[in-house]
C-alpha cells in the first residue's frame, strides 16, 4: 500500500474493535482458529482485518496456502496493539476503582485542643465526611507540631491540624484561622496587681513555661528575654502550670477566654507582649493518590467556604 502523504488521524471505537479482532487472530494463529474465540464468522473476521489494513494503509498479514503469518509491519502493529489494549484495560480498571465505594482509612493527627475549637469545625467535618464515606475507618491522634509534620512527611498520617509558624517545602498548608497569643498569669500572681507599665518592666523576671520549640522570629522576639523555667508544649499542661501561680506563659486568647471569664487567669503586658499564631491543615505535597484524604480535604474546603459565606452575610 502507498504511504505517500498518508496520515492516520483520530483512532476511535471502531478502530479499537478492529485491533482487538486483529490481536485475537494473531494470538489464535489464524482466521479459522479465531472464529470460536470471537464468536463471529470467518468472512466477518476477514472483513475486519481488511478494513483495518485499509484504515492503517498497511498490509498486516499474509493469507494463502502457506497459512497465516504477519508482515514486518504487522509484527510492529501487533506489539503496539498489545501495549494499547493493556493501557486501555488499565485505564478502565483505574476509573472503576475511582468510582468504587470509598474504603480504607484516614489518619488525622491533631495538635493539642484543636479538635474542640469551634473554628476548626471538626465535628462538622467528621459528620460530612462519614456521610460520604461510611466505610472508611478514622484514626485520630494528638501530638506536637513537630511530630505531626514528621508523620505527614513519613506517610504515617494523612492530614494534620497544627499551629504553624513555618512552612516546610514538602507540605501543603490550608490556613484555618489565626490566634492572638498573650502572656497569662494566675489571678493572684504578684504581677497581676501591677500597672501595664510595671508589668512590661517586670514580666521577664518571673519563671515562665514555653512550648520548647525553636520559635519563629515573631515568637522569638517575645520570649527571648523571658525566664524560661519550664517546658510544656500542650496548652492544657501549660495552663496547669500557670494556674499553680508559680509560672507565667503565652496562651492563645481564644483558648484562655474561658478561664479569663471565670476569673482564674488574667493577661498581662498586653500592649507590648503578644504575637500571632496561625492554625492550618497540612498534607504531603507528593503523596500517593489517597481517596479518603482527598475527600476529607474537599469537605474541609466546602466547610471553610460555608463559614466564609456566613461571615460575609452576618450583620455588622
Amino acid at each position: 500500500m502507498s504511504a505517500n502523504n498518508y496520515s492516520l488521524g483520530q483512532v476511535g471505537d471502531y478502530e479499537i474493535k478492529q485491533l482487538k479482532v486483529f490481536k485475537t487472530v494473531v494470538d489464535c494463529g489464524g482466521f479459522s482458529a479465531a472464529e470460536t474465540m470471537l464468536n463471529i464468522g470467518r468472512s466477518t473476521i476477514s472483513l475486519h482485518i481488511s478494513n483495518l489494513e485499509s484504515r492503517l494503509n498497511l498490509t498486516l498479514c499474509k493469507r494463502g496456502r502457506g497459512g497465516f503469518s504477519l508482515t514486518e509491519e504487522g509484527e510492529i502493529i501487533y506489539q503496539m496493539t498489545e501495549t494499547l489494549l493493556e493501557s486501555l484495560d488499565a485505564f478502565r480498571i483505574t476509573v472503576n476503582n475511582l468510582n468504587a465505594s470509598l474504603t480504607g482509612r484516614l489518619r488525622i493527627a491533631l495538635s493539642d485542643s484543636v479538635s474542640l475549637d469551634p473554628r476548626c469545625r471538626m465535628p462538622e467535618l467528621i459528620r460530612h465526611f462519614t456521610d460520604r464515606a461510611p466505610e472508611v475507618t478514622l484514626y485520630t491522634n494528638v501530638a506536637s507540631m513537630a511530630k505531626i509534620e514528621r508523620t505527614i512527611l513519613n506517610d504515617e498520617a494523612d492530614v494534620g491540624f497544627i499551629p504553624y509558624h513555618r512552612k516546610l517545602d514538602g507540605l501543603e498548608y490550608i490556613h484555618l484561622y489565626s490566634d492572638n497569643c498573650y502572656i497569662y498569669v494566675a489571678k493572684d500572681h504578684p504581677i497581676a496587681k501591677l500597672s501595664e507599665a510595671e508589668q512590661v518592666a517586670e514580666v521577664d523576671s518571673y519563671p515562665a513555661s514555653h512550648a520548647g520549640l525553636k520559635p519563629h522570629e515573631g515568637v522569638s522576639e517575645q520570649i527571648s528575654n523571658m525566664n524560661l523555667s519550664a517546658i510544656s508544649y500542650f496548652y492544657d499542661t501549660r495552663l496547669a502550670l500557670i494556674l499553680s501561680g508559680r509560672y507565667i506563659g503565652f496562651l492563645p486568647e481564644e483558648y484562655a477566654s474561658e478561664y479569663v471569664n471565670r476569673g482564674e487567669i488574667v493577661a498581662v503586658a498586653t500592649k507590648q507582649r503578644h504575637y500571632t499564631l496561625g492554625m492550618a491543615v497540612i498534607y504531603k505535597k507528593t503523596a500517593q493518590p489517597n481517596k479518603p484524604r482527598e475527600l476529607f480535604l474537599q469537605v474541609l474546603r466546602e466547610q471553610l467556604a460555608v463559614a466564609h459565606d456566613k461571615a460575609e452575610a452576618a450583620p455588622y
